[in-house]
């Protein structure tokens, strides 16, 4: 449920102090329609969207669904300039999360080609304000949404090694957080990711090594350890890390390299 701050946010970004554009008298039924193939997703972001002005909206599909072009993904009745008003915003948004959703469902349908057991996630590089929304579509596209903020899980990376030392970094964490908190130490060679092991690391990120490099290291980690391979991988490599060994993939550009699913918004007819 996204908070009625950012809906009116994002409204305010678009129409500003005097929208005349969109002052039309009587009502209107509209449809956001897909025009290329992909993952639905973003679609209850768009509803309450439509919601917030007084619009009925009505999904036509569900999130995660995969859509044709020409097909209806949502449809809404109303007063004329409310659904226009909306329409723009709508529009990008269900547009940006179905295009995070499908480039998501293309990396896991990749890495299910030589693994069904490894996990493939998103990382922290979202859109600032937009992070929920992206979250949500990396899910709905088959994916794991990794830590949510920095709360979510604890992520020594190479500054906090470079300040504290691995050793002393993982102790003063694991103080401060909770019982129930991982932690996860980013290394870039074997002897890193060794040391965060033995240091008490309880997941273990190969940060830009070579595919060779990766299951050299996750086969060096203690049993229990979670090893996740993360930095430069794209959807073309993605299928040779997944068969590293590795517990986990994670991709930046999932979400911020994700082309936007072509959408329209269409009234009568």
């Amino acid at each position: 449920m996204l908070p009625t701050s950012t809906i009116e946010a994002w409204l305010r970004e678009d129409l500003g102090h005097h929208d005349v554009t969109n002052d039309v008298p009587g009502e209107t039924d509209g449809r956001l329609v897909a025009t290329e193939r992909g993952i639905a997703a973003g679609i209850e972001a768009a509803t309450q969207v439509f919601e917030y002005l007084g619009v009925e909206p009505s999904a036509a599909v569900g999130t995660g669904d995969r859509v044709e072009p020409g097909e209806v993904l949502l449809r809404t009745d109303g007063p004329a300039r409310e659904t226009l008003r909306g329409e723009r915003v709508a529009v990008n948004i269900a547009g940006h999360a179905s295009g995070v959703a499908t480039r998501t469902r293309n990396a896991v349908e990749a890495a299910r080609r030589v693994s069904d057991d490894v996990a493939v996630a998103g990382t922290r590089k979202t859109t600032p304000g937009l992070r929920g929304v992206e979250k949500r579509a990396v899910a709905a596209g088959g994916g794991d949404t990794h830590r949510l903020d920095c709360s979510h899980m604890v992520m020594i990376k190479d500054n906090h090694v470079t300040e504290l030392g691995v050793e002393r970094a993982v102790e003063r964490f694991r103080d401060r957080a909770s019982f129930a908190t991982r932690i996860e130490v980013e290394a870039e060679t074997e002897v890193e990711a060794v040391a965060a092991a033995e240091a008490g690391a309880d997941i273990v990120l190969l940060d830009n090594m070579t595919p060779a490099e990766t299951e050299a290291a996750t086969e060096a980690l203690p049993e229990g350890v979670v090893a996740e391979a993360s930095g430069g991988i794209t959807l073309e490599s993605l299928p040779k890390y997944a068969a590293t060994g590795v517990d986990v993939v994670s991709l930046g550009s999932l979400t911020h390299s994700a082309d936007a699913l072509d959408l329209s918004f269409r009234v009568g007819g």
